[in-house]
């Protein structure tokens, strides 16, 4: 990372993942092009889970190349006397796979639906048996995370976490 005083901590970058409302995974398809795409994530422990149908482009690229790189922003503000834009955001690389345990596949279901709908939880097991079989979970591996924010005090002093360049 070239700013390294906006760099911010591993646990940071989690929690920037955690509150996001989506991230953009980035792939390779097989035409060895890029494809990158929004998707609904949460985070268990390592890893980001996100629910895809059983087939299309996404799952295609997945399968022939499960390297990925998966960005996310959690919160913005603009700073328009400044000419730029507060943030905190994080990129993690790492590998996807196919979840097939029903089990984990619940899990991390649960864990999405506790994120993004948790008003409606009440209906989570019916949606469970009407639909677990047709509903693909992908799980990315962290492999490497890292976490970055621009933000400034009340005088307009930009923060700064580790070093200055």
């Amino acid at each position: 990372m070239r700013r390294k005083d906006r760099e911010m901590p591993a646990e940071f970058a989690r929690q920037v993942f955690d509150a996001c409302e989506y991230a953009t995974i980035s792939m390779i398809d097989a035409r060895n092009q890029p494809y990158a795409l929004p998707v609904s994530i949460v985070r268990i422990g390592d890893n980001l889970y996100f629910h895809s149908a059983l087939s299309g482009t996404k799952t295609d690229c997945l399968r022939l190349h499960p390297q990925v790189c998966v960005s996310a922003v959690s919160w913005t503000h603009l700073v328009p006397d400044q000419f730029t834009t507060e943030f905190s955001s994080a990129v993690c690389h790492g590998t996807a796979s196919e979840v097939t345990d029903d089990t984990e596949k619940i899990a991390a279901l649960r864990a999405i639906c506790e994120k993004f709908a948790p008003t409606h939880m009440a209906a989570f097991d019916h949606a469970i048996a009407r639909s677990l079989s047709r509903t693909a979970i992908w799980k990315i591996s962290m492999d490497s995370i890292t976490g970055k924010r621009k933000k400034y005090d009340s005088h307009g002093k930009e923060l700064t976490f580790g070093r200055t360049e």
